[in-house]
């Protein structure tokens, strides 16, 4: 397929904006970009795409993100809202996970999955919890994301939250489906190991997940400092900070994943440095939950790759970028910090890095090589285009509301705004039954 007449941004380690450009893919890989007068006159049997008026860009990743959290859009739980970051994880979010069945799951991935294709997302990270149907639960998230097309890792998340039985339920379903990833690969799925956080896992249970994970030769993602009940937790229980826990039980390493690390010090941040843990920043959900902000310049500074996750909330990584753009000047009183080129980083550069453990050819950038991982915008600037200004085109101009096509692997998703492989009409008028027995079932717990 030769996608021509678009504006393409490149990305990659030299980002260029290509006026009149055009990408080349044959199967599952670009081949070439350049000028569409250039690949027409050298591929003039190639069959075409029009994107005159578009944006041609890579499709966006999320680093971190829960597929299971999607029906809780609108419950309204009876009593006084939650006052903190725990009680919105006792009232809402672990009541939620365990009224979950595996169809549950498997519909709730779903809307998430068809939410990712409307909006140029073609690459997450999932982190999955439903304590009352463990077994297989990775396998009914798999399959959705085999039937829309994206590329996603999958984990299990551990904790001793539910008891002994609970946590080794936990570990098994995240070895089995490792296991099984090894024997039977898929070109779009990957696995890590999944566990909660560091104030719900106790040290047994850290030992257990080591050993098995270090067998598989797999990292790690785990909630970090989301909160500073984790902290508070860990030195209490432990004496040491939850980095230096993590450090010192050997969970942390270039293909671990520290998500949130708001509440960590310059001790921590030299750790997960020295380690080449990757973090991934959520500032929409930090902000919802009020729990914080993140350092993300000073780990930055550091050299430590933070990505771009959304912890749950829409898969418009536009709006992510948007909102990190934002935070980081209102925090810092300055609107110098986090201008629209460090934001593009985080948000490809970045990001490609970290699916870089699970998926050996590039995402995130359009380049000879790379994954035909391809989104197109309408967009028609009133101002130039230039490869100085194209971070704030982006900020300022675009949203994932404009994204027309989605292409993953080369599989087209969606053309002209029309999902191509889901029903989405039928998969939201099952979910919305789904969740009605959900929300009857988070309603009958105590």
């Amino acid at each position: 397929m030769l996608i021509t007449n678009g504006t393409v941004f490149t990305f990659g380690d030299s980002p260029r904006v290509i006026p009149g450009g055009a990408v080349l893919y044959e199967d599952d890989t670009i081949v070439e970009v350049g000028s569409t007068a250039d690949l027409v006159a050298r591929y003039p049997q190639a069959e075409t795409l029009d994107a005159t008026d578009k944006i041609v860009m890579p499709g966006l990743a999320c680093g971190h993100t829960h597929f299971y959290g999607a029906f809780a859009r609108g419950m309204a739980i009876p009593g006084q809202p939650p006052a903190n970051f725990v009680e919105i994880l006792e009232r809402l979010w672990w009541k939620i996970d365990r009224a979950l069945t595996l169809e549950d799951s498997y519909y709730s991935a779903l809307v998430c999955l068809v939410d990712a294709i409307r909006h140029g997302t073609t690459t997450l990270i999932d982190h999955h919890a439903s304590p009352n149907a463990i077994e297989g639960s990775l396998d009914s998230v798999a399959q959705a994301v085999k039937e829309t097309g994206v590329r996603a890792s999958l984990c299990y998340e551990v904790t001793d939250r539910n008891g002994d039985t609970g946590a080794k339920a936990g570990i098994a379903e995240n070895v089995r489906f490792i296991r099984e990833m090894k024997i039977e690969p898929h070109p779009r799925l990957a696995a890590s190991f999944g566990l909660h956080a560091s104030f719900t896992v106790s040290d047994r249970t850290l030992a257990h997940c080591v050993a098995e994970a270090r067998d598989l030769g797999v990292g790690f993602h785990i909630h970090v400092a989301e909160d500073k009940a984790d902290q508070r937790d860990s030195l209490k229980e432990y004496g040491l900070r939850v980095v230096e826990r993590l450090e010192k039980r050997g969970l942390l390493g270039p293909k671990t994943i520290a998500v949130h690390c708001v509440h960590i010090d310059a001790f921590e941040m030299d750790i997960l440095r020295d380690t080449r843990t990757h973090v991934t920043h959520q500032p929409r959900s930090n902000m919802n939950n009020a729990v914080g902000v993140a350092d993300v310049p000073g780990m930055l500074r550091r050299g430590i790759n933070v990505a771009l996750g959304n912890d749950g909330f829409s898969n418009n990584m536009f709006t992510e970028m948007h909102v990190t753009y934002l935070l980081h000047k209102i925090n810092a009183g300055d609107p110098r910090v986090m201008p629209g080129d460090t934001v593009m980083r985080i948000a490809f550069d970045n990001n490609t890095q970290l699916a870089n453990v699970f998926w050996p050819r590039p995402v995130g950038v359009l380049e000879p090589g790379a994954a035909a991982d391809i989104i197109l915008l309408d967009y028609y600037p009133f101002t130039p285009i230039t490869d100085g200004n194209y971070p704030w085109h982006i900020i300022f101009g675009m949203d994932g509301s404009r994204v027309t096509h989605t292409i993953c692997d080369g599989q087209m998703l969606m053309k002209d705004r029309q999902l191509l492989t889901v029903d989405e009409a039928a998969v939201a008028a099952t979910a919305t039954e789904r969740a009605k027995d959900v929300w009857r079932r988070v309603m009958d717990m105590k």
